[in-house]
């Protein structure tokens, strides 16, 4: 199942629900360290992927 399946309204079912969970104080925090966090996962998956296209060629 990918993110697309999901459709529109249910990713506003999903924010009506981390509103409600964390409030609008808080939203920003959340979405910031959801952002840090998919960074640090894209660039963790590049170097690994880098490192397996460096071994190959050895």
């Amino acid at each position: 199942m990918s993110l697309s399946a999901i459709g529109v309204p249910g990713l506003i079912i999903i924010l009506v629900i981390v509103l409600i969970v964390f409030g609008p104080q808080k939203l920003p925090e959340v979405g910031s360290a959801v952002g840090k966090s998919l960074s640090e996962f894209k660039k963790s998956t590049k170097e690994v992927f880098e490192d397996k296209d460096s071994t190959d060629e050895k």
